[in-house]
């Protein structure tokens, strides 16, 4: 039988909540294994939890203290967390279409100074990658992506931005991102996709979910601006390879 893993940390995070926590730094095997204890939960209910929320390096569990206490509670995380992670299963595989630079990625030029490479160099690069989703946060769609090369590794800005277009994909730290909704971003904005990971009013109205994979291609700007339309009447552009 496979030995079991460490025990994870756990924390109370106010009179209704635990996050379990699997490392302290952005660590694929920890997030498999936040991904792994975030789908036995979804497949085996613990009665009194009534939410996870899954994240780079811990899970979030929500759950009604009338029905069950913190000790049991914790008792139960713990065991279910140190089970040997199963074989990675058949995940999804998405291409996602970007176009790169110009008034969609206004940070490129600059990101290739700073690298000490060519903007085609970064975009080749970029495209190159084969992307996980570790987690979605901060706004409705926001896909944080691991898998980022490391010769695209980079400080976030030091002066963030107040707001940045729907459809932002960036590099910030050892992370690449897709961003749903205009907002504020300290990430260096490469460019922008017509892809919707997030809409309310198409069903899914997730595109993305944790352990999906990710690749991006190149298109133009008019591609970007056909897609953008069909986009926003409820398409799904972005091609789903594998699934």
């Amino acid at each position: 039988m496979a030995a079991t893993l460490s025990p994870p940390r756990i924390l109370p995070s106010g009179d209704s909540a635990i996050t379990v926590e699997f490392s302290r730094n952005i660590d694929d095997a920890a997030n498999r294994r936040v991904l792994a204890l975030d789908r036995i939960l979804a497949r085996e209910p613990v009665a009194g939890v009534t939410e996870t929320v899954p994240t780079y390096r811990s899970l979030l569990v929500h759950y009604d203290p009338l029905q069950i206490g913190f000790d049991a509670l914790s008792e139960k995380l713990v065991a279910l967390a140190q089970l040997p992670v199963p074989p990675t299963t058949k995940a999804r595989r998405w291409r996602i279409p970007v176009v790169y630079g110009g008034e969609h990625g206004i940070d490129l030029e600059d990101v290739a100074k700073a690298l000490n490479m060519t903007p085609d160099e970064i975009v080749a690069r970029h495209v190159a990658g084969d992307y996980r989703v570790a987690m979605i946060g901060f706004t409705p769609g926001w896909s944080y992506l691991s898998g980022l090369d490391p010769s695209l590794h980079m400080p976030r800005r030091q002066n963030p931005r107040l707001l940045t277009p729907a459809g932002t994909v960036s590099i910030g730290g050892v992370q690449t991102g897709v961003q749903c909704l205009a907002g504020p971003s300290g990430w260096h904005l490469l460019g922008r996709t017509p892809v919707r990971t997030y809409q309310l009013h198409r069903d899914p109205i997730f595109l993305l979910e944790p352990g999906d994979h990710v690749t991006f291609s190149a298109i133009d700007a008019k591609t970007f601006a056909e897609q953008d339309r069909a986009a926003e009447a409820g398409e799904i552009v972005a091609e789903l390879i594998a699934a």
